[in-house]
């Protein structure tokens, strides 16, 4: 996992105050292309610049993705089940998505 993304996730769950599950962290292309998986080609969790984090309810997602952007996050993607984390600085920054 890459050093700084790392970092951010520390900081994510210090400000959350609340444990975080990670339900994908880094990924070889094998697992990644796996049809179950959903990953894309260009995929962050490739690069271990990106994790899901599980969200059981409405309160913890909340929670998780206002900790997220405090400490630092530019790059969330929030679904119903998980908020994915994102730090690949060579992708658009200051971006939000839901799948």
């Amino acid at each position: 996992m890459d050093k700084k993304f790392m970092q951010l996730l520390e900081r994510t769950r210090m400000y959350a105050q609340i444990p975080m599950n990670v339900n994908s962290g880094y990924r070889c292309e094998k697992h990644n292309a796996d049809p179950e998986v959903g990953g894309k080609p260009n995929s962050s969790h490739l690069r271990g610049k990106a994790a899901d984090i599980a969200i059981a309810t409405s309160s913890q997602r909340f929670t998780i993705l206002a900790a997220a952007i405090k400490a630092g996050f530019t790059r969330i993607g929030i679904g119903k089940t998980f908020i994915h984390l994102d730090s690949d600085d060579t992708k658009a920054q200051e971006v939000s998505w839901i799948y």
